[in-house]
């Protein structure tokens, strides 16, 4: 880290900037939103910068920085798009002992002014040492996007309400109780009603909260998507940052699961490699027991947690322990894969219908109505379909499938490290072993890749020949 981010106090103090023209005004627009007493010193300033000084927004002196005019500036911008005169006024600043920006000039600078989102008195400033001012406004898009307009004024008046927060007790207690306000009750009552329906709203939240302090914890059951942390849910995001136990499956990859508080106790609950498993009744015991306690508790699966995750099994030991529930719906590898070879799972006059099967079930190969999979025009999304191929194939084939029907083997779909294998068939068993699939795969039936994807396909393909040579 070169830059250490810092928040300087600029409230009441001088910030003198050098220039008058397009470049300065991109800084006066941030600095305005300060409570610096901000001078500017130009020739021939443009009818912005103008206007900020009849309005008294700012003092304007209309001739180049002289030595002196930076006497008790905190900060100094040099910003006259001029490489000898932002020298020249940048010493007069360092001489004055206020700390120096030369825009555009990373090297030459003291510190540097980030992207900021400003939603006062929060706010988030993003750096990127310089290296890409692209990537930090993209961010702070995504941050607007994602921090309400109103946070800011619930900030200004949830700070007044601090204290009577601290009757609530424990640290869990009171996180819950700022989260329903910030990112739910208190933006609602501002609309509603504005700022005196948020105070009302934060009296109805603390006596709730008081309460309820030894009530039973909640568990939410959460969709982790097929891997890509970008394809979660803004929803499944809150959750894992709210929860206070996150108990996942083996699929869920590290990079979702570290969104999670860092004081937040995380347990993986599934396989180890081939080895012992965790039992149904150990993990339903595991939601209960910290739910009783008074943890929320994050249940992570991968994919959709309705789509072969045993969620109901799961619920069904929630209701019998009188544990509250909720569900927030993931994307389903099936959806990822089919994105990945640029198709759709359905398509008319190609498969109006897709079924969404198993190859594995608790007693071994699943089995299915393979007369009717085995028609023409028939397609499906085969989890848990690698080990079971042959099966498959022989079952589809005996029923009258044609063995040239495309077969889409999609491994890790959406993750870095994904892989696509296209295959017919009578050829699936066969491309697997080429192919080495070892990581969590689905198997499209009866949609072959589009294009792009198939060519990129066969390069893996190849590639993976050449490594067995």
């Amino acid at each position: 880290m070169r830059h250490f981010p810092v928040f300087v106090n600029v409230d009441g103090r001088r910030v003198v900037v050098s220039g008058a023209g397009e470049t300065a005004i991109a800084k006066l627009r941030l600095l305005l939103k300060t409570r610096a007493r901000i001078s500017v010193f130009g020739a021939d300033p443009e009818p912005l910068v103008r206007q900020w000084a009849e309005e008294g927004r700012i003092t304007l002196t209309e001739r180049p920085v002289e030595t002196g005019d930076a006497l008790c500036a905190r900060l100094f911008y040099a910003a006259n798009d001029d490489a000898t005169e932002d020298a020249r006024a940048a010493a007069i600043g360092h001489a004055a002992g206020a700390l120096v920006n030369i825009v555009d000039n990373l090297d030459d600078s003291q510190f540097i002014t980030p992207a900021i989102v400003d939603r006062d008195p929060v706010t988030v400033a993003i750096g990127t040492e310089g290296a890409a001012p692209v990537l930090a406004r993209k961010i702070k898009a995504d941050l607007e996007e994602r921090l309400p307009a109103s946070l800011g004024v619930l900030a200004r008046i949830g700070q007044a309400f601090r204290v009577r927060a601290d009757m609530l007790g424990d640290a869990k207690k009171r996180r819950a109780f700022w989260t329903k306000f910030y990112f739910g009750a208190g933006d609602r009552a501002l609309k509603a009603g504005g700022e005196d329906a948020v105070r009302k709203t934060l009296e109805t939240l603390l006596t709730d909260g008081i309460e309820t302090r030894h009530g039973p914890g909640f568990v939410t059951f959460v969709g982790a998507g097929p891997g890509d942390p970008e394809l979660l849910t803004l929803k499944a995001r809150n959750a894992l940052h709210e929860a206070d136990v996150v108990l996942h499956d083996k699929l869920v990859p590290q990079p979702v699961i570290e969104l999670a508080r860092r004081e937040a106790i995380v347990v993986e609950t599934g396989k180890k490699g081939f080895g012992d498993a965790w039992k149904q009744d150990d993990i339903n015991a595991l939601m209960i027991d910290h739910a009783n306690r008074g943890a929320h508790v994050v249940r992570l699966k991968s994919g959709d947690p309705a789509v072969f995750g045993r969620l109901e099994e799961e619920l069904d030991a929630l209701d019998r322990a009188g544990v509250g529930f909720q569900i927030v719906p993931g994307i389903t590898s099936a959806s990822a894969a089919a994105a990945s070879i640029g198709r759709s799972l359905t398509r008319r006059g190609r498969n109006a219908s897709l079924r969404i099967i198993t190859g594995h079930d608790a007693e071994g190969f699943a089995d299915h109505d393979w007369r009717a999979l085995a028609r023409p025009g028939e397609a499906a999304a085969i989890y848990m379909g690698i080990k079971a191929a042959s099966f498959l194939r022989g079952r589809l084939l005996m029923h009258g499938a044609d063995a040239e029907t495309p077969v889409t083997v999609v491994e890790n779909a959406s993750r870095t490290d994904q892989r696509v294998v296209a295959a017919t068939l009578g050829t699936l068993p066969e491309r697997l072993r080429q192919a080495g699939i070892t990581g969590p795969a689905i198997l499209l039936y009866g949609i072959a890749p589009r294009g792009a994807a198939a060519a990129v396909a066969d390069l893996a393909d190849m590639h993976h020949e050449a490594e067995a040579v």
